[in-house]
This record gives structure tokens, sequence and C-alpha cells, in this order.
């Protein structure tokens, strides 16, 4: 099955409220996409995921089987979201107590890879191109970079675009260190 103006694509299982699809996007079996949830181009989501009202997903993201992303929720451009990775949306939840006000914003920024299993508590912003570990809880603002592991997730170290960890001694240049990439050669500017 194709979306409305063909230019992404449904699988017959999945439930799709919302019109607000990129095109070349692809979403799997039995997903659900709720009414006023955005989804930008190119991006493919996967078995089981529910995406709420109000969420919002840039261009080239992958979310994997079985996430959840709730009201309250942004990822930007180029997010690689694991397996049954969870979102929340409320610091206190209670099931006789509900309303708007308890939505909590989360920000996953560009580039960013949340692993498996990993939990993100809401209102906390995950910083361009860093990476949780699978399993990880992360209940605090992760830093651009950043390679965040455990629970409660610490950071360990920082990688680079395309993922592996940046090891050796950075140049300091005023209030940046800059690492070169030993997998891919690249420079990267961590801001301290």
């Amino acid at each position: 099955m194709q979306g409305e103006n063909n230019s992404y694509y449904v699988h017959p299982t999945a439930i799709v409220e919302s019109l607000a699809i990129g095109e070349g996007t692809k979403i799997w079996h039995f997903a659900h996409v709720r009414q006023g949830s955005k989804i930008g181009k190119s991006c493919n989501i996967g078995k089981s995921v529910y995406i709420d009202i109000d969420a919002e997903i840039g261009n080239n993201v992958k979310i994997q089987n079985f996430v959840s992303v709730y009201k309250g929720v942004t990822i930007e451009d180029d997010v690689f979201i694991g397996p049954s990775a969870t979102f929340t949306n409320d610091l206190y939840p209670r099931a006789f107590i509900w309303d708007e006000s308890h939505v909590s914003a989360t920000r996953i920024c560009r580039g960013a890879s949340i692993g498996a299993n990993a939990t993100i508590v809401c209102g906390i912003t995950v910083g361009e191109y860093a990476m949780i570990g699978a399993g990880s809880v992360v209940a605090k603002d992760v830093p651009p970079f950043a390679l965040m592991l455990g629970n409660p997730a610490r950071q360990k170290s920082y990688v680079c675009y395309c993922g592996h960890r940046l090891i050796g001694d950075a140049v300091q240049c005023g209030n940046k260190s800059i690492y070169n990439c030993p997998a891919c050669g690249k420079s990267v500017e961590i801001y301290v």
C-alpha cells in the first residue's frame, strides 16, 4: 500500500493517521502513526513502532522495531534509534492524574544514535552525534559527540561523526578540543 500521494510506503498492517509524512519514508508492519505527528523524508519506521500525537521526526531517521515515540519527543535529522529503546514524557506519572501540562519535552539532536533497550528519561537533550550505549538509562542532558554508557548513563569518552570512539590526545585550541578519528580520519571539534 502506498501513502496518499504515493511518495511514501505504508505496510498494509500499519495504521497511519498523520498526513505529514515525507517522500521516500517507509512505515513497516503493525506501526501506528498518530494524527498530528510529523515524519520527514527517507525515514525507516520499523515493525510495531508507535509515534504519538504531535511527535516530530526529521529526515533520514531510522527507528528500529518496538520503539514508542511519545508526545513531546522531537527527533532531528539522521538519528538512529535501536530496537526497543524507550522514551518517556512525564516526570511524575500517575495513572489517576493526567493532563497536557505533564508532558516534558525531549530532543534528540542531529546524527545521534540510541542503542537497543536504552531508556531516555524526558526533559533532556541528547546532543548532536552523541551515542547512547545499549541498555543505558539517560536522565541528564548529553553533550554533543558524547559516548554514554550504563545505568545511570555516564560519559565514557567522545565519538566521531562515523560513530567510532575518539582516542588519543586532543589538540587544545581556545575553548575546544580537536580530535582526529582513527577510523575515518575526520577532525572533530568538541567545545568544552
